[in-house]
């Protein structure tokens, strides 16, 4: 077997076991809180930063419009690190790490819902983000890897799978925002 064959192999190995620590029932929890975002016209914000950001962004253009299409409407669904305008104005103005939390502060409701997503739960403005959201009495969830750091604690619903791999905890992002996804397809 090619050293390659050996990385791509391991890789699999890593990620199965991953996907099996996966908290189901904690799973099933953020797809009853989207439903009932969904039916009761809240919004659901998502955040992240680097590849999470980028998985907050393809993952709220799936419940936009995906996870909607045999209901006739997507989610009210937003992306916080999507606008560029508005994270640098903010990174510029009030500082990196409330560039989730003032968003929130704006614009979020009570009962609306905030998932972070995260592979070690430690960046400043992801823990500010859940703790504005908290205050706000939004319903909090965090999807985490390593041992899920900060954003733990601070999450009322934290979804944490302990793998030490920040690619890993990438692709588990999207794993359980697809699961949800699909739940929430089958179930419109």
């Amino acid at each position: 077997m090619s050293m390659s064959q050996n990385l791509f192999e391991s890789y699999t190995q890593r990620l199965a076991a991953a996907v099996n620590l996966t908290d189901l029932k904690r799973v099933e929890e953020l797809a009853h809180a989207f439903r009932g975002a969904w039916d009761t016209q809240k919004t659901i914000y998502l955040c992240g930063n680097g590849g999470s950001a980028g998985n907050a962004i393809h993952l709220a253009n799936d419940f936009t419009y995906g996870a909607g299409v045999k209901r006739g409407i997507g989610l009210r669904i937003e992306a916080l690190p999507a606008n560029s305008a508005v994270i640098t104005c903010l990174a510029n103005d009030i500082g990196y790490e409330r560039i989730f939390s003032e968003q929130l502060r704006v614009k979020a409701n009570e009962d609306d819902v905030l998932v972070v997503f995260s592979g070690s739960g430690n960046s400043a403005n992801v823990v500010n983000a859940l703790e504005t959201g908290n205050k706000l009495g939004m319903k909090t969830f965090a999807v985490l890897g390593y041992d899920g750091g900060k954003c733990k604690s601070i999450a009322k619903h934290p979804i944490h799978v302990p793998i030490d791999d920040m690619q890993i905890a990438e692709d588990l992002q999207l794993i359980i925002g697809h699961m949800v996804m699909q739940w929430l397809y089958a179930n419109g």
